[in-house]
């Protein structure tokens, strides 16, 4: 091993880097770029650690018109070794990519964080639990192909250990598949099964503002780098205190992403997400009797008939259709053979309910 690949090996191994993205690297080194990992994106700027320490570079030949495609935290990147302005001249494949809509009405993805091993949800207990927001944060956790954990912040509030664990079970029944942690940063309950899951690789810290994010990264961070303010007794929700995704290295291994409160959080093309979210319904629907079943009034539906026995919550049912649906939409803006297929339905749908008021009317005449 050369001294100089010695050298990214001890400055960007305990930020992830490792023998694929080394590979993956080689034509730029043989360019005599430098490899970094960035730490933090800021208005076309964005710091880059490397082996050498922490630079600041223009992203200027990396923006292109897909906003998908801009450099973001958590991306592995090639930056030129000196100049003014230094520039970022490529970044290399993602593993993994954090995607939402935006509030726009172009039909644009933003992508929040790359390369990012476990998805972690924070999620107050000091409010009312919003089942439904948790389970769309969790499909675009597992659309990104990272891991989702639930993490429930704030766990002190919830003194009763009964109601808390009822609470813990309502979380899960919403969330197969996925760790769901109790943790009080106060008190530092559970926090050392979340420093162990975080040890292992990336992490990105999501939720709404208000739900404990901050300080939740300084209890992992053991120390306060995040800025940390007062929620409001009214509602439990607070103001946005981190305002940048900052990607930082954990005391007991791996990295962590804090991003700032998101308000709105809109499916971008995440079908297998929420596929994995409601997997219980996508295996009741593999016993329906027609394999295109809607599951709304067709014959031999196994999912209409596990509402029935209750085996099945009717809020999963309504919140699976309601995701469903969105997402449709959202790809159906950018695929015009799925807008013709969703017109087709529509249509097919309309000719069944006009039959049947034909029927009806038949039947009264």
């Amino acid at each position: 091993m050369t001294s100089s690949s010695t050298s990214v090996s001890s400055v960007l191994t305990p930020y992830g880097w490792d023998d694929a993205w080394a590979d993956a690297f080689a034509p730029y080194a043989a360019e005599g770029l430098l490899p970094g990992r960035v730490l933090r994106v800021d208005r076309g700027q964005c710091d880059v650690l490397t082996p050498g320490g922490t630079l600041r570079a223009d992203t200027a030949f990396v923006t292109p018109h897909d906003p998908l495609r801009v450099v973001c935290t958590g991306d592995w990147v090639a930056v030129e070794p000196g100049g003014h302005p230094r520039y970022v001249r490529a970044y290399l494949p993602r593993r993994t990519a954090f995607v939402r809509s935006t509030s726009s009405k172009r039909s644009e993805g933003q992508i929040l964080a790359a390369n990012v091993d476990h998805a972690v949800v924070a999620v107050s207990l000091a409010a009312e639990l919003d089942l439904a927001r948790i389970e769309r944060f969790l499909a675009l956790a597992w659309e990104s192909g990272a891991q989702p954990v639930v993490v429930l912040t704030k766990a002190d509030l919830v003194p009763d250990a009964v109601t808390r664990a009822h609470l813990v079970q309502d979380v899960e029944t919403s969330a197969p598949g996925v760790a769901v942690l109790p943790v009080s940063a106060r008190d530092g309950d559970g926090l050392d099964v979340l420093a162990a899951i975080t040890a292992g690789g990336t992490s990105v810290l999501l939720g709404q503002s208000g739900a404990g994010k901050s300080t939740l990264a300084n209890a992992l961070l053991g120390e306060d780098v995040m800025d940390v303010q007062a929620i409001r007794d009214v509602d439990g929700k607070g103001r946005h205190t981190t305002t940048t995704r900052n990607l930082l290295a954990l005391p007991g291994g791996g990295v962590l992403i804090d991003t700032p409160g998101l308000r709105g959080v809109g499916l971008w093309d995440a079908g297998t997400g929420v596929g994995q979210v409601f997997a219980e319904i996508e295996e009741l629907a593999g016993n329906c009797r027609f394999h295109d079943c809607a599951h709304e009034s067709e014959p031999g539906c196994a999912v209409l008939d596990a509402i029935e026995t209750g085996d099945l919550p009717q809020r999963r049912l309504d919140s699976y259709r309601k995701l469903l649906r969105e997402n449709q939409y959202i790809v159906a803006k950018t695929d015009a053979r799925l807008r013709a297929e969703i017109r087709k339905d529509w249509k097919r749908k309309g000719a069944i309910g006009k039959a049947a008021m034909e029927a009806k009317r038949g039947r009264h005449s």
